[in-house]
């Protein structure tokens, strides 16, 4: 088909605009293992979240959860309401989260329950994939008690996996090889990054002021093992974690047949469902199915850039701060070999309105090592009073 007939049907997704959506629920309240392990997936040892002791010394007084944690109470990332109505052979990419958070943190015992709905959707030409669907969907994360934790609004990349592999964007697209001087120093690094929310230990962030620099976080280089680890983190990924209900139509969106989930044989091996062997996301561990829809090799989840960019903001901020609004777009893939580099400034400091607090306005930017734009955004973080 020649470039100027490439058009996306979007007549069945058009339907699915403004109606309340169902999908996967967790069906137990939150573990202190469920914390722990999603910190571990996410590379991110703050004790705030996995050392219970530590925890109990916080202002939290006990365990809790990051703030990147919501996600991983939903089933499907958060992009599922971003997936409705059927493009025949199509896949998808995350293309960015927008947040706003309400105040009460997540904590083990605490049941969490969604709400979803497509938002809207635009088809643009792109050098990737031709013709492109950017499609939000909004996800709302109430608890047990009905007190709104947060909203996320899910920016999905829709596009023709064959017409993807046509471009063949990243066909010179090679993995980095590290020599062991190289990865001592990344590790080194590493260990100077984490040393700052040490030190901050309990204490308060103050005297934040525009123009501050964040300390810079690398995380990987990244392999197939870190990836399966991040897919593990996710409660979701858990054999019978979750039950469906109500109406949805993302399983029926139109993958190709390789990444489609057998849900009859899923009865027999639930792997066969799971996304991670068989399903969606088999590409990101699996090179053979990443090419398949026009990536050169395994490759990072969206949601998961965004916890890094939620935890880096949680770990500047100290235990006493509180991300109230996070607006990032995702440009590049965290593809294997690559090492991920956020940096991060103050470009503002005010008061909210409601509670007088300091609040940042802070601009994140996340490369890669060869300083391609993998995202960028700007976020509110409410900070301590002195």
């Amino acid at each position: 088909m020649s470039e100027s007939k490439k058009t996306l049907d979007t007549t069945d997704v058009d339907r699915w605009i403004g109606v309340p959506l169902g999908g996967g629920q967790i069906k137990d309240p939150v573990h202190p293992n469920d914390i722990r392990r999603w910190a571990q997936g996410m590379q991110n040892p703050n004790p705030l979240y996995y050392d219970e002791q530590y925890a109990a010394e916080s202002i939290h007084g006990e365990l809790v959860a990051p703030q990147s944690f919501t996600v991983c109470t939903d089933v499907g990332h958060g992009a599922t309401p971003a997936i409705q109505g059927h493009i025949e052979g199509q896949h998808m990419l995350f293309g960015g989260d927008e947040w706003w958070f309400f105040g009460p943190r997540i904590r083990p015992g605490d049941t969490i329950r969604q709400d979803r709905m497509l938002f809207d959707y635009k088809v643009t030409e792109t050098k990737f994939a031709g013709p492109t669907m950017f499609s939000r969907g909004d996800t709302t994360y109430i608890n047990q008690r009905g007190e709104l934790i947060a909203k996320q609004r899910s920016t999905s990349i829709r596009y023709v996996a064959e017409w993807a592999r046509e471009k063949a964007q990243f066909a010179d697209s090679q993995e980095k090889t590290w020599t062991d001087e190289e990865i001592e120093e990344i590790e080194r690094q590493k260990m100077d990054y984490y040393q700052t929310h040490i030190d901050l230990g309990h204490e308060k962030r103050l005297f934040v002021k525009a123009g501050e620099k964040l300390p810079q976080r690398p995380i990987g280089p990244h392999t197939i093992q870190s990836f399966t680890t991040e897919w593990r983190s996710y409660t979701m990924t858990v054999w019978g974690a979750s039950v469906e209900y109500g109406s949805s139509s993302t399983f029926s969106a139109g993958w190709l047949p390789e990444m489609s989930r057998d849900q009859e044989g899923s009865k027999i091996d639930p792997a066969n469902a799971d996304g991670l062997y068989k399903g969606p996301s088999r590409g990101h561990v699996q090179p053979r199915y990443a090419q398949l829809i026009g990536m050169p090799r395994g490759y990072g989840y969206g949601a998961s850039m965004g916890a890094w960019i939620l935890d880096y903001l949680n770990n500047w901020g100290g235990e006493q701060s509180f991300v109230l609004h996070s607006d990032m777009k995702y440009r590049f893939p965290a593809l294997t070999g690559d090492v991920t580099y956020l940096n991060g400034e103050v470009e503002d400091v005010g008061r909210d309105e409601t509670s007088g607090l300091p609040v940042a306005t802070v601009s994140v930017r996340m490369t890669n090592q060869e300083g391609a734009e993998m995202a960028a955004g700007k976020a509110k973080v409410q900070l301590p009073e002195a």
